[in-house]
Protein backbone atom coordinates (compact mmCIF):
# COMPACT_ATOMS: atom_id res chain seq x y z
CA UNK A 1 0.00 0.00 0.00
CA UNK A 2 0.99 3.69 -0.84
CA UNK A 3 1.43 6.74 1.25
CA UNK A 4 -2.31 7.99 -0.66
CA UNK A 5 -3.25 4.65 -0.04
CA UNK A 6 -2.19 5.33 4.14
CA UNK A 7 -3.64 8.47 3.95
CA UNK A 8 -7.30 7.94 2.96
CA UNK A 9 -7.35 4.93 5.61
CA UNK A 10 -6.38 7.98 7.87
CA UNK A 11 -8.70 9.72 7.06
CA UNK A 12 -11.30 7.56 7.49
CA UNK A 13 -10.35 6.67 10.81
CA UNK A 14 -10.44 10.16 11.60
CA UNK A 15 -13.60 10.69 10.28
CA UNK A 16 -15.27 7.57 11.91
CA UNK A 17 -13.81 7.96 15.40
CA UNK A 18 -14.96 11.68 15.13
CA UNK A 19 -19.21 10.59 14.43
CA UNK A 20 -18.53 8.32 17.02
CA UNK A 21 -17.60 11.22 19.79
CA UNK A 22 -20.00 13.80 18.00
CA UNK A 23 -22.97 11.49 19.34
CA UNK A 24 -21.32 10.62 22.71
CA UNK A 25 -23.66 13.29 24.89
CA UNK A 26 -27.06 12.02 23.33
CA UNK A 27 -25.86 8.27 24.06
CA UNK A 28 -24.09 8.23 27.65
CA UNK A 29 -27.82 10.05 29.48
CA UNK A 30 -29.08 6.79 30.41
CA UNK A 31 -29.04 3.07 30.12
CA UNK A 32 -32.35 3.44 27.64
CA UNK A 33 -30.09 6.19 25.64
CA UNK A 34 -26.85 3.82 25.69
CA UNK A 35 -28.73 0.49 24.69
CA UNK A 36 -31.63 1.68 22.77
CA UNK A 37 -31.03 5.14 21.58
CA UNK A 38 -33.96 7.08 23.80
CA UNK A 39 -36.09 5.27 21.18
CA UNK A 40 -35.78 7.80 19.20
CA UNK A 41 -33.71 6.20 16.11
CA UNK A 42 -35.50 6.84 12.41
CA UNK A 43 -36.65 3.95 10.04
CA UNK A 44 -33.88 4.22 7.41
CA UNK A 45 -30.99 4.89 9.75
CA UNK A 46 -32.31 1.83 12.01
CA UNK A 47 -32.08 -0.15 8.50
CA UNK A 48 -28.71 0.96 7.03
CA UNK A 49 -27.45 -0.01 10.67
CA UNK A 50 -28.85 -3.24 10.54
CA UNK A 51 -27.07 -4.07 7.08
CA UNK A 52 -24.29 -2.71 8.70
CA UNK A 53 -24.34 -5.02 11.06
CA UNK A 54 -24.65 -8.24 8.81
CA UNK A 55 -21.88 -7.06 6.18
CA UNK A 56 -18.53 -7.91 8.00
CA UNK A 57 -15.26 -7.98 7.10
CA UNK A 58 -16.05 -11.82 6.47
CA UNK A 59 -18.89 -11.85 4.05
CA UNK A 60 -17.10 -10.88 0.85
CA UNK A 61 -14.15 -13.77 2.03
CA UNK A 62 -17.05 -15.92 3.49
CA UNK A 63 -18.76 -15.68 -0.17
CA UNK A 64 -15.55 -15.40 -1.95
CA UNK A 65 -14.90 -19.44 -0.54
CA UNK A 66 -18.63 -20.29 -0.70
CA UNK A 67 -18.53 -19.58 -4.40
CA UNK A 68 -14.98 -21.37 -5.29
CA UNK A 69 -16.57 -24.64 -3.52
CA UNK A 70 -20.33 -25.13 -3.79
CA UNK A 71 -20.21 -22.46 -6.93
CA UNK A 72 -23.10 -19.41 -6.47
CA UNK A 73 -25.60 -21.81 -5.55
CA UNK A 74 -23.79 -21.99 -2.43
CA UNK A 75 -25.42 -18.98 -1.31
CA UNK A 76 -28.47 -20.49 -0.27
CA UNK A 77 -26.37 -21.08 2.68
CA UNK A 78 -27.26 -17.51 4.12
CA UNK A 79 -30.29 -16.37 1.19
CA UNK A 80 -32.63 -18.46 3.38
CA UNK A 81 -32.49 -16.39 5.77
CA UNK A 82 -34.78 -13.55 4.01
CA UNK A 83 -37.54 -16.09 4.72
CA UNK A 84 -36.92 -15.35 8.61
CA UNK A 85 -36.23 -11.43 8.03
CA UNK A 86 -39.58 -11.24 6.25
CA UNK A 87 -41.11 -12.66 8.71
CA UNK A 88 -40.03 -10.10 10.95
CA UNK A 89 -41.05 -7.32 8.48
CA UNK A 90 -44.21 -8.38 7.87
CA UNK A 91 -45.35 -9.36 11.66
CA UNK A 92 -42.81 -9.76 14.10
CA UNK A 93 -41.44 -6.28 14.00
CA UNK A 94 -44.93 -5.23 15.23
CA UNK A 95 -45.09 -7.31 17.97
CA UNK A 96 -41.21 -7.00 19.53
CA UNK A 97 -41.89 -2.93 19.29
CA UNK A 98 -45.39 -3.18 21.07
CA UNK A 99 -43.86 -5.13 23.58
CA UNK A 100 -41.63 -1.90 24.35
CA UNK A 101 -38.30 -3.71 26.00
CA UNK A 102 -34.91 -2.86 26.20
CA UNK A 103 -33.58 -6.70 25.12
CA UNK A 104 -35.48 -9.33 23.16
CA UNK A 105 -34.28 -11.65 26.68
CA UNK A 106 -36.24 -9.28 28.86
CA UNK A 107 -39.36 -10.98 27.06
CA UNK A 108 -38.52 -14.43 28.79
CA UNK A 109 -39.95 -12.81 31.93
CA UNK A 110 -43.04 -11.16 30.21
CA UNK A 111 -44.18 -14.31 28.29
CA UNK A 112 -43.47 -16.45 31.12
CA UNK A 113 -43.04 -16.44 35.28
CA UNK A 114 -41.49 -18.42 37.96
CA UNK A 115 -38.09 -19.21 38.43
CA UNK A 116 -37.86 -21.15 34.80
CA UNK A 117 -38.45 -17.76 33.38
CA UNK A 118 -35.48 -16.35 35.37
CA UNK A 119 -33.18 -19.31 34.80
CA UNK A 120 -33.81 -19.37 30.95
CA UNK A 121 -33.30 -15.29 30.67
CA UNK A 122 -29.90 -15.61 32.66
CA UNK A 123 -28.73 -18.35 30.92
CA UNK A 124 -29.63 -17.30 27.58
CA UNK A 125 -28.00 -13.68 28.46
CA UNK A 126 -24.73 -15.28 29.29
CA UNK A 127 -24.80 -17.86 26.06
CA UNK A 128 -25.36 -15.18 23.76
CA UNK A 129 -23.10 -12.67 25.29
CA UNK A 130 -20.02 -14.48 26.43
CA UNK A 131 -19.26 -17.80 24.48
CA UNK A 132 -21.02 -17.59 21.37
CA UNK A 133 -20.83 -13.47 20.53
CA UNK A 134 -17.19 -14.07 21.07
CA UNK A 135 -16.96 -16.69 19.16
CA UNK A 136 -18.98 -14.20 16.52
CA UNK A 137 -16.80 -11.53 16.66
CA UNK A 138 -13.39 -13.42 16.76
CA UNK A 139 -14.54 -15.06 13.66
CA UNK A 140 -14.99 -11.49 12.19
CA UNK A 141 -10.90 -11.11 13.43
CA UNK A 142 -10.16 -13.94 11.59
CA UNK A 143 -11.31 -12.23 8.50
CA UNK A 144 -9.37 -9.12 8.67
CA UNK A 145 -6.40 -10.94 10.14
CA UNK A 146 -7.10 -12.45 6.10
CA UNK A 147 -7.06 -9.60 4.82
CA UNK A 148 -3.87 -7.88 6.13
CA UNK A 149 -2.13 -11.18 5.46
CA UNK A 150 -3.45 -10.90 2.04
CA UNK A 151 -2.21 -7.53 1.35
CA UNK A 152 1.09 -8.12 2.71
CA UNK A 153 0.22 -5.64 5.81
CA UNK A 154 1.97 -7.97 8.20
CA UNK A 155 5.26 -7.49 6.77
CA UNK A 156 6.59 -4.42 8.91
CA UNK A 157 5.50 -6.07 12.12
CA UNK A 158 8.22 -9.11 12.66
CA UNK A 159 10.07 -7.28 15.14
CA UNK A 160 7.72 -6.27 17.65
CA UNK A 161 6.76 -8.77 20.58
CA UNK A 162 4.39 -11.56 21.26
CA UNK A 163 1.86 -12.13 17.59
CA UNK A 164 2.55 -9.93 15.03
CA UNK A 165 -1.28 -10.61 13.96
CA UNK A 166 -2.44 -8.85 17.04
CA UNK A 167 -0.30 -5.76 17.09
CA UNK A 168 -2.17 -5.59 13.53
CA UNK A 169 -5.14 -5.86 15.27
CA UNK A 170 -4.87 -4.26 18.23
CA UNK A 171 -5.30 -0.07 17.01
CA UNK A 172 -8.53 -1.16 15.23
CA UNK A 173 -9.55 -2.86 17.89
CA UNK A 174 -9.39 0.02 20.57
CA UNK A 175 -11.27 2.62 18.32
CA UNK A 176 -13.99 0.35 17.37
CA UNK A 177 -14.04 0.10 21.64
CA UNK A 178 -13.22 3.57 22.44
CA UNK A 179 -16.44 5.44 20.14
CA UNK A 180 -18.73 2.17 21.55
CA UNK A 181 -18.38 2.21 25.13
CA UNK A 182 -18.46 6.21 24.98
CA UNK A 183 -21.31 6.73 22.21
CA UNK A 184 -23.46 3.97 22.87
CA UNK A 185 -25.77 2.65 20.08
CA UNK A 186 -26.02 5.66 19.01
CA UNK A 187 -22.51 5.69 18.32
CA UNK A 188 -22.87 2.80 16.36
CA UNK A 189 -25.77 3.76 14.03
CA UNK A 190 -24.70 6.86 13.35
CA UNK A 191 -20.96 5.47 12.16
CA UNK A 192 -22.75 2.51 10.57
CA UNK A 193 -24.37 4.66 8.35
CA UNK A 194 -20.65 6.16 6.94
CA UNK A 195 -19.68 2.29 7.14
CA UNK A 196 -22.15 0.77 5.10
CA UNK A 197 -22.15 3.24 2.16
CA UNK A 198 -17.95 3.26 2.20
CA UNK A 199 -17.79 -0.79 2.82
CA UNK A 200 -20.94 -1.36 -0.56
CA UNK A 201 -18.72 0.96 -2.65
CA UNK A 202 -15.65 -0.99 -1.24
CA UNK A 203 -17.70 -3.86 -3.01
CA UNK A 204 -18.79 -2.48 -6.29
CA UNK A 205 -14.97 -1.33 -7.07
CA UNK A 206 -13.01 -4.30 -6.04
CA UNK A 207 -16.18 -6.54 -8.73
CA UNK A 208 -15.88 -3.84 -11.18
CA UNK A 209 -11.78 -4.03 -11.83
CA UNK A 210 -11.99 -7.57 -11.59
CA UNK A 211 -14.64 -7.70 -14.22
CA UNK A 212 -12.69 -5.26 -16.63
CA UNK A 213 -9.82 -7.23 -16.09
CA UNK A 214 -11.53 -10.01 -17.23
CA UNK A 215 -13.34 -8.85 -20.02
CA UNK A 216 -16.38 -8.47 -18.87
CA UNK A 217 -19.35 -10.49 -17.34
CA UNK A 218 -20.19 -11.98 -20.75
CA UNK A 219 -16.15 -12.91 -21.09
CA UNK A 220 -16.56 -14.34 -17.47
CA UNK A 221 -19.37 -16.56 -18.02
CA UNK A 222 -17.59 -17.96 -21.41
CA UNK A 223 -14.35 -18.45 -19.90
CA UNK A 224 -15.41 -20.39 -16.79
CA UNK A 225 -17.53 -23.04 -19.31
CA UNK A 226 -14.67 -22.96 -20.83
CA UNK A 227 -12.59 -24.17 -18.01
CA UNK A 228 -15.07 -26.82 -16.98
CA UNK A 229 -16.68 -24.53 -14.36
CA UNK A 230 -19.77 -24.48 -15.76
CA UNK A 231 -21.92 -25.53 -12.37
CA UNK A 232 -20.68 -23.14 -10.91
CA UNK A 233 -22.50 -20.57 -12.31
CA UNK A 234 -25.92 -22.40 -11.41
CA UNK A 235 -28.30 -20.31 -9.29
CA UNK A 236 -30.43 -23.08 -8.31
CA UNK A 237 -28.66 -26.73 -7.85
CA UNK A 238 -29.94 -29.39 -10.41
CA UNK A 239 -28.40 -32.42 -12.34
CA UNK A 240 -25.53 -34.58 -11.55
CA UNK A 241 -23.36 -31.89 -11.53
CA UNK A 242 -24.82 -29.83 -8.97
CA UNK A 243 -22.22 -28.27 -5.83
CA UNK A 244 -24.52 -28.24 -3.66
CA UNK A 245 -26.63 -31.44 -2.81
CA UNK A 246 -30.43 -31.61 -3.24
CA UNK A 247 -30.77 -32.37 0.71
CA UNK A 248 -28.40 -29.83 1.35
CA UNK A 249 -30.09 -27.09 -0.96
CA UNK A 250 -33.95 -28.24 0.38
CA UNK A 251 -32.83 -28.08 4.19
CA UNK A 252 -31.67 -24.70 3.98
CA UNK A 253 -35.23 -23.49 2.47
CA UNK A 254 -37.28 -26.05 4.57
CA UNK A 255 -35.37 -26.04 7.92
CA UNK A 256 -32.75 -23.65 8.78
CA UNK A 257 -34.45 -20.66 8.22
CA UNK A 258 -37.15 -21.65 11.18
CA UNK A 259 -34.99 -24.30 13.35
CA UNK A 260 -32.12 -21.16 13.64
CA UNK A 261 -32.32 -19.18 17.14
CA UNK A 262 -32.72 -16.09 15.24
CA UNK A 263 -36.06 -16.78 13.12
CA UNK A 264 -38.28 -14.18 15.35
CA UNK A 265 -35.53 -11.81 14.87
CA UNK A 266 -32.28 -12.15 17.12
CA UNK A 267 -31.11 -10.05 20.01
CA UNK A 268 -28.99 -7.40 17.11
CA UNK A 269 -32.10 -6.85 15.11
CA UNK A 270 -34.49 -6.37 17.85
CA UNK A 271 -32.08 -3.95 19.11
CA UNK A 272 -32.41 -1.92 16.46
CA UNK A 273 -36.79 -2.24 16.22
CA UNK A 274 -36.74 -1.26 20.06
CA UNK A 275 -34.87 1.85 18.95
CA UNK A 276 -38.12 3.23 16.85
CA UNK A 277 -40.42 5.26 17.53
CA UNK A 278 -43.63 3.12 17.39
CA UNK A 279 -44.11 0.16 15.01
CA UNK A 280 -45.06 1.58 11.61
CA UNK A 281 -41.12 2.79 11.91
CA UNK A 282 -39.85 -0.66 13.12
CA UNK A 283 -41.71 -2.14 10.04
CA UNK A 284 -40.54 0.15 7.40
CA UNK A 285 -36.93 -0.94 8.93
CA UNK A 286 -36.66 -4.29 8.34
CA UNK A 287 -38.67 -3.91 5.36
CA UNK A 288 -35.76 -1.42 3.83
CA UNK A 289 -32.91 -4.00 5.38
CA UNK A 290 -34.05 -7.00 3.14
CA UNK A 291 -34.06 -4.90 0.08
CA UNK A 292 -29.98 -3.37 1.10
CA UNK A 293 -29.18 -7.03 2.60
CA UNK A 294 -30.13 -9.24 0.02
CA UNK A 295 -31.21 -7.71 -3.66
CA UNK A 296 -28.65 -4.83 -3.26
CA UNK A 297 -25.11 -5.94 -2.05
CA UNK A 298 -25.61 -9.69 -3.22
CA UNK A 299 -24.08 -9.79 -6.80
CA UNK A 300 -21.12 -7.58 -6.38
CA UNK A 301 -19.31 -10.65 -3.94
CA UNK A 302 -20.69 -13.17 -5.96
CA UNK A 303 -19.12 -11.88 -9.52
CA UNK A 304 -15.79 -11.05 -8.08
CA UNK A 305 -15.37 -14.71 -6.49
CA UNK A 306 -16.44 -16.08 -9.69
CA UNK A 307 -13.51 -13.52 -11.18
CA UNK A 308 -11.30 -14.91 -9.18
CA UNK A 309 -11.77 -18.59 -10.15
CA UNK A 310 -10.32 -17.23 -13.46
CA UNK A 311 -7.75 -14.64 -12.44
CA UNK A 312 -6.59 -16.72 -9.54
CA UNK A 313 -6.98 -20.30 -10.25
CA UNK A 314 -4.54 -21.48 -7.77
CA UNK A 315 -5.36 -19.79 -5.14
CA UNK A 316 -4.92 -22.06 -2.14
CA UNK A 317 -7.11 -20.36 0.46
CA UNK A 318 -10.24 -19.14 -1.85
CA UNK A 319 -11.05 -17.25 0.53
CA UNK A 320 -8.53 -14.99 0.35
CA UNK A 321 -9.31 -13.78 -3.27
CA UNK A 322 -11.14 -10.72 -1.94
CA UNK A 323 -7.82 -9.18 -1.00
CA UNK A 324 -5.40 -10.57 -3.34
CA UNK A 325 -7.76 -9.16 -6.40
CA UNK A 326 -7.50 -5.77 -4.67
CA UNK A 327 -3.66 -5.68 -4.41
CA UNK A 328 -3.06 -7.25 -7.76
CA UNK A 329 -5.33 -4.96 -9.54
CA UNK A 330 -6.64 -1.08 -8.07
CA UNK A 331 -4.28 1.55 -8.31
CA UNK A 332 -3.08 3.65 -5.30
CA UNK A 333 -5.89 5.75 -3.25
CA UNK A 334 -8.42 3.58 -4.68
CA UNK A 335 -6.75 0.75 -2.79
CA UNK A 336 -6.65 2.43 0.08
CA UNK A 337 -10.32 3.42 0.05
CA UNK A 338 -11.33 0.09 -0.76
CA UNK A 339 -9.06 -1.30 2.20
CA UNK A 340 -10.82 1.50 4.60
CA UNK A 341 -14.18 -0.31 3.22
CA UNK A 342 -13.05 -3.48 4.82
CA UNK A 343 -12.64 -1.97 8.41
CA UNK A 344 -15.56 0.18 7.78
CA UNK A 345 -17.51 -3.52 7.30
CA UNK A 346 -15.62 -5.07 10.14
CA UNK A 347 -15.61 -1.72 12.87
CA UNK A 348 -19.99 -1.96 12.21
CA UNK A 349 -20.45 -5.04 13.00
CA UNK A 350 -18.40 -4.96 15.82
CA UNK A 351 -19.51 -2.49 17.45
CA UNK A 352 -22.77 -3.54 17.29
CA UNK A 353 -21.81 -6.79 18.50
CA UNK A 354 -20.03 -5.20 21.63
CA UNK A 355 -23.16 -2.66 22.10
CA UNK A 356 -25.39 -5.75 22.35
CA UNK A 357 -23.75 -8.01 24.53
CA UNK A 358 -23.15 -5.98 27.02
CA UNK A 359 -26.59 -5.16 27.23
CA UNK A 360 -26.62 -8.89 27.91
CA UNK A 361 -24.58 -8.60 30.83
CA UNK A 362 -26.06 -5.41 32.19
CA UNK A 363 -29.60 -5.54 31.77
CA UNK A 364 -30.13 -9.42 31.82
CA UNK A 365 -27.81 -10.52 33.69
CA UNK A 366 -26.64 -8.61 36.51
CA UNK A 367 -29.11 -5.97 36.54
CA UNK A 368 -32.20 -8.62 36.92
CA UNK A 369 -29.96 -10.94 39.41
CA UNK A 370 -28.76 -8.31 41.58
CA UNK A 371 -31.84 -6.00 41.40
CA UNK A 372 -29.03 -2.61 41.02
CA UNK A 373 -30.85 0.12 39.47
CA UNK A 374 -27.47 2.41 39.98
CA UNK A 375 -27.91 4.27 36.12
CA UNK A 376 -24.13 5.78 36.59
CA UNK A 377 -23.07 2.47 38.03
CA UNK A 378 -24.48 0.17 35.51
CA UNK A 379 -23.30 2.79 32.84
CA UNK A 380 -19.62 2.17 33.64
CA UNK A 381 -20.35 -2.02 33.82
CA UNK A 382 -22.09 -1.21 30.57
CA UNK A 383 -18.39 0.13 29.54
CA UNK A 384 -16.27 -2.25 31.38
CA UNK A 385 -18.65 -5.45 29.89
CA UNK A 386 -17.91 -3.62 26.39
CA UNK A 387 -14.08 -3.88 26.80
CA UNK A 388 -13.82 -7.10 28.15
CA UNK A 389 -16.39 -8.27 25.38
CA UNK A 390 -13.72 -7.54 22.47
CA UNK A 391 -10.65 -8.60 24.72
CA UNK A 392 -12.08 -12.02 24.57
CA UNK A 393 -13.37 -11.93 21.41
CA UNK A 394 -9.83 -11.34 20.35
CA UNK A 395 -8.34 -14.06 22.51
CA UNK A 396 -10.80 -16.55 20.88
CA UNK A 397 -10.23 -15.55 17.51
CA UNK A 398 -6.80 -16.64 17.34
CA UNK A 399 -7.93 -20.55 17.37
CA UNK A 400 -9.61 -19.86 13.87
CA UNK A 401 -8.61 -20.71 10.68
CA UNK A 402 -11.42 -20.66 8.38
CA UNK A 403 -14.37 -18.33 7.80
CA UNK A 404 -16.65 -20.51 6.56
CA UNK A 405 -16.24 -23.21 8.57
CA UNK A 406 -16.97 -21.10 11.84
CA UNK A 407 -20.07 -19.56 9.92
CA UNK A 408 -21.59 -23.25 9.24
CA UNK A 409 -20.40 -24.07 13.01
CA UNK A 410 -22.55 -21.11 14.36
CA UNK A 411 -25.37 -22.08 12.28
CA UNK A 412 -25.57 -25.45 13.69
CA UNK A 413 -24.60 -24.40 17.01
CA UNK A 414 -27.92 -21.97 17.12
CA UNK A 415 -29.90 -24.53 14.85
CA UNK A 416 -33.15 -26.19 16.74
CA UNK A 417 -35.10 -23.50 19.21
CA UNK A 418 -36.01 -21.57 16.33
CA UNK A 419 -39.31 -22.53 16.30
CA UNK A 420 -40.38 -22.82 19.47
CA UNK A 421 -39.45 -18.83 19.81
CA UNK A 422 -42.10 -18.35 16.73
CA UNK A 423 -44.33 -20.49 18.67
CA UNK A 424 -44.54 -18.61 21.84
CA UNK A 425 -45.80 -15.63 19.98
CA UNK A 426 -48.59 -17.42 18.89
CA UNK A 427 -49.59 -20.57 20.99
CA UNK A 428 -50.35 -19.68 24.80
CA UNK A 429 -49.65 -23.22 25.24
CA UNK A 430 -45.67 -22.68 24.97
CA UNK A 431 -43.88 -22.61 28.21
CA UNK A 432 -40.48 -21.57 29.60
CA UNK A 433 -39.75 -25.39 30.26
CA UNK A 434 -40.31 -25.72 26.22
CA UNK A 435 -37.74 -23.13 25.52
CA UNK A 436 -35.13 -24.94 28.13
CA UNK A 437 -35.38 -28.15 26.52
CA UNK A 438 -35.02 -27.01 23.08
CA UNK A 439 -31.70 -24.73 23.84
CA UNK A 440 -30.38 -27.55 25.76
CA UNK A 441 -31.15 -30.16 23.15
CA UNK A 442 -30.20 -28.09 20.17
CA UNK A 443 -26.48 -27.58 21.77
CA UNK A 444 -26.07 -31.35 22.42
CA UNK A 445 -27.23 -32.32 19.24
CA UNK A 446 -24.82 -29.87 17.18
CA UNK A 447 -21.94 -31.16 19.50
CA UNK A 448 -23.11 -34.74 18.45
CA UNK A 449 -23.20 -33.59 15.09
CA UNK A 450 -19.49 -33.28 14.56
CA UNK A 451 -18.59 -36.76 16.01
CA UNK A 452 -16.83 -38.79 13.73
CA UNK A 453 -19.57 -41.76 12.97
CA UNK A 454 -21.00 -39.14 11.15
CA UNK A 455 -18.35 -37.42 9.19
CA UNK A 456 -20.18 -38.33 6.43
CA UNK A 457 -23.56 -36.55 6.39
CA UNK A 458 -23.81 -33.83 4.53
CA UNK A 459 -24.62 -30.39 6.09
CA UNK A 460 -28.27 -30.52 5.31
CA UNK A 461 -28.35 -33.53 7.05
CA UNK A 462 -26.93 -32.07 10.30
CA UNK A 463 -29.57 -29.44 9.99
CA UNK A 464 -32.28 -32.29 9.38
CA UNK A 465 -30.93 -33.88 12.57
CA UNK A 466 -30.24 -31.07 15.18
CA UNK A 467 -33.96 -29.18 14.40
CA UNK A 468 -35.90 -32.15 14.28
CA UNK A 469 -33.89 -33.92 17.06
CA UNK A 470 -34.94 -31.27 18.92
CA UNK A 471 -38.23 -30.84 17.69
CA UNK A 472 -38.84 -34.49 19.29
CA UNK A 473 -37.55 -33.37 22.91
CA UNK A 474 -39.23 -29.77 23.32
CA UNK A 475 -42.60 -30.99 22.14
CA UNK A 476 -43.36 -33.84 24.61
CA UNK A 477 -41.35 -31.43 27.45
CA UNK A 478 -44.12 -29.21 26.82
CA UNK A 479 -46.96 -31.59 27.32
CA UNK A 480 -45.94 -32.97 29.69
CA UNK A 481 -45.25 -29.90 31.84
CA UNK A 482 -48.08 -27.22 33.25
CA UNK A 483 -48.74 -24.68 31.47
CA UNK A 484 -47.74 -20.97 32.22
CA UNK A 485 -49.74 -19.13 35.09
CA UNK A 486 -53.16 -17.38 33.60
CA UNK A 487 -51.60 -14.24 34.97
CA UNK A 488 -48.77 -14.80 33.22
CA UNK A 489 -50.81 -15.18 29.88
CA UNK A 490 -53.45 -12.41 30.15
CA UNK A 491 -50.48 -10.09 31.16
CA UNK A 492 -48.43 -11.25 28.22
CA UNK A 493 -51.44 -11.01 25.68
CA UNK A 494 -52.84 -7.44 26.93
CA UNK A 495 -48.93 -6.24 26.36
CA UNK A 496 -48.74 -7.41 22.48
CA UNK A 497 -52.22 -8.99 21.87
CA UNK A 498 -50.53 -11.19 18.91
CA UNK A 499 -52.83 -13.45 16.67
CA UNK A 500 -53.24 -17.34 16.52
CA UNK A 501 -54.60 -19.09 19.20
CA UNK A 502 -55.00 -16.97 22.19
CA UNK A 503 -59.01 -18.05 22.68
CA UNK A 504 -58.65 -17.81 26.49
CA UNK A 505 -56.79 -15.29 26.98
CA UNK A 506 -58.52 -13.13 24.50
CA UNK A 507 -62.01 -14.36 26.57
CA UNK A 508 -60.36 -13.82 29.38
CA UNK A 509 -59.33 -9.70 28.81
CA UNK A 510 -62.09 -9.20 26.87
CA UNK A 511 -59.39 -7.46 23.75
CA UNK A 512 -59.41 -9.01 20.28
CA UNK A 513 -56.04 -9.51 18.56
CA UNK A 514 -54.61 -6.48 17.23
CA UNK A 515 -53.10 -8.90 14.02
CA UNK A 516 -54.92 -11.08 11.92
CA UNK A 517 -52.39 -14.08 10.98
CA UNK A 518 -53.60 -15.75 8.33
CA UNK A 519 -53.11 -12.41 6.29
CA UNK A 520 -49.87 -12.12 7.67
CA UNK A 521 -49.28 -15.29 6.24
CA UNK A 522 -50.09 -14.62 2.63
CA UNK A 523 -48.19 -11.25 2.85
CA UNK A 524 -45.19 -13.08 4.00
CA UNK A 525 -45.40 -15.57 1.00
CA UNK A 526 -45.86 -12.39 -1.18
CA UNK A 527 -43.03 -10.29 -0.10
CA UNK A 528 -40.23 -13.75 0.25
CA UNK A 529 -40.99 -14.39 -3.40
CA UNK A 530 -40.46 -10.90 -3.79
CA UNK A 531 -36.97 -10.29 -2.50
CA UNK A 532 -35.20 -14.11 -3.06
CA UNK A 533 -37.25 -13.51 -6.69
CA UNK A 534 -35.81 -10.21 -6.97
CA UNK A 535 -32.11 -11.40 -5.99
CA UNK A 536 -31.86 -14.74 -7.83
CA UNK A 537 -33.72 -12.87 -10.91
CA UNK A 538 -30.80 -10.02 -10.81
CA UNK A 539 -28.35 -12.67 -11.01
CA UNK A 540 -30.06 -15.08 -13.57
CA UNK A 541 -29.89 -11.45 -15.98
CA UNK A 542 -26.15 -10.79 -15.23
CA UNK A 543 -25.05 -14.37 -15.82
CA UNK A 544 -27.85 -15.56 -18.44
Amino acid sequence: MSRLDWIVVAAYLGVTLALGLWVARRGARSLTDFFVGGRAIPWWLAAVSMAATTFNVDTPLYVAGLVARRGVAGNWEWWCFALSHVLLAVLLARLWRRANLMTDLELTEVRYGGRPAVFLRSFRAFLFAVPLNCISIGYGMLALRKVLDGLGLFAGLEGLPGDDRLWALLPIVLLTVAYTAVAGLWGVVVTDLFQYILALAGAFLVAGYALHEVGGVGSLVAKLREAGLGSHLQIVPTGEGALVPIATFLGYLTIQWWAFRNSDGGGMFVQRLSATANEREAVRAVHTFNILNYVVRTWPWVLLALAALILVPDLQDPELAYPVLMRRYLPPGVLGLVFASLLAAFMSTVSTQINWGASYIVHDLYGRLSGDREEARLMRLARVASIALAVLAAAVSFFMRDVGEVFRFLILLGNGPGLVLLLRWFWWRVNAWAELAAMAAALGLAAASYHPALGDVSFGGRLALTAFGTLAVWVPVMLLTPPERPEVLEGFYRRVRPGGWWGPQARATGLAPLDDLRRDLIRWLAWSAAILGATAGAGALLLG
